[in-house]
């Protein structure tokens, strides 16, 4: 299906991400749409979030509240959704728990659990099952008419992993590892499995009019150097690999990928080389000292204020982007300006607004 879409009038996100000279640091951030918003709240109504997230009406309502709020400020809009929609697509029962985040009712046991057989045989039928998804992109990027590009998801293999046997968020990742030092083989087909799901729905999001796409490992960092060797980076480079050749087979132009391994920051240098355009990063990392260890191999960086520092001073956040300036933008390349990860809850606007004014008036040429 061809979608005529209007013309892209700001492409500086897409220039940036492919290694391009740049006028500026094209900037946007993780959580855009979300529930710092008052107007998210007012959107979202008595729904529930998966419930905004299967209409397509209200997802793209959503996407665009950041995008209309801080115009001409934002260089992409990112489309409202999740990374637990790829389990649900594989047959397991997400709920989201008002204050508490989301949930697994039966979360994998072990190998012998019948649920691990089940899912891991099963078929998926991507375009079925997140077929929501896919709408609600195509008609995000009619109302976007142009005005930016629009970015596709998904969780990472590891993480998705991590959510499916400890059956929410945790801090002591005991059922992942679990898993990875008691059954490393059977870890490994359930990661392939993932994977080859990540690939088709990130393709399909494409094909429905995403410009660039983005894998989430957002809990790269509870693994060691060695185990995130042997059970993120793989995974993470079959994307990389298989995604151009999935887009090929559908008649479809590549796009810019993006891999945010948070936390893995010892990961750096090696995350240069898996495949992706762009590689985000968390405020671990020192950003002089990340474009160090880049040297010149045309790599994108993203990211890296920590998202805190939005409850503090605008001086705060000055220094913050200063600091991001002085180390990241090196020849008017090879950076899309971010936070570190996702913004929280309770943050003012206006200090999102102040952080996306400072990163303009200190990149001016």
């Amino acid at each position: 299906m061809e979608h005529n879409f209007e013309p892209l009038k700001n492409d500086l996100l897409l220039r940036a991400a492919w290694g391009q000279t740049v006028e500026r640091p094209p900037m946007w951030v993780m959580r855009q749409a979300g529930r710092y918003l008052p107007e998210y709240h007012e959107a979202k109504g008595t729904r529930d979030f998966f419930e905004c997230c299967r209409d397509a009406e209200v997802a793209s309502t959503l996407t665009l509240q950041p995008v209309e709020r801080f115009a001409g400020l934002l260089d992409a809009a990112i489309i409202f959704s999740d990374i637990l929609v790829i389990p649900q697509a594989m047959g397991m029962q997400v709920e989201m728990v008002d204050k508490k985040g989301p949930h697994f009712p039966s979360p994998l046991q072990d190998p012998e659990d019948g649920q691990y057989g089940r899912v891991l045989a099963g078929d998926v039928d991507v375009a079925a099952e997140l077929g929501y998804v896919y709408e609600a992109i195509t008609l995000t990027r009619r109302k976007l008419a142009g005005r930016v590009p629009l970015i596709g998801f998904c969780g990472a293999p590891w993480t998705l992993f991590c959510y499916m046997v400890e059956g929410g968020g945790t801090k002591l990742f005991a059922q992942s590892k679990k898993w990875i030092y008691k059954y490393p083989e059977e870890s490994k087909k359930l990661l392939a499995k993932i994977a080859d799901v990540c690939v088709e729905h990130l393709a399909l999001q494409v094909k429905a009019g995403a410009q660039l796409v983005m894998v989430f490992d957002s809990w790269a960092g509870e693994l060691g150097p060695a185990s995130f060797k042997e059970f993120s980076e793989p995974y993470l480079a079959h994307i990389a690999q298989k995604l151009p050749q999935k887009l090929q087979e559908l008649g479809l132009d590549k796009v810019p990928m993006t891999v945010f391994p948070k936390g893995a920051w010892y990961a750096l240098d090696s995350a240069c080389n898996l495949g992706y355009n762009v590689v985000g990063m968390d405020w671990l990392q020192d950003p002089a000292e990340a474009v160090r260890i880049r040297g010149d191999r045309n790599i994108v960086f993203q990211g890296n204020a920590d998202p805190g520092v939005l409850y503090g001073s605008k001086a705060a956040i000055t220094k913050a982007v200063e600091d991001m300036v002085k180390g990241f933008w090196v020849g008017n390349k090879g950076w899309i300006a971010n936070l570190g990860h996702g913004i929280t809850p309770g943050v003012n606007p206006d200090n999102l607004k102040f952080f996306f004014e400072e990163i303009h008036r200190l990149t001016k040429s």
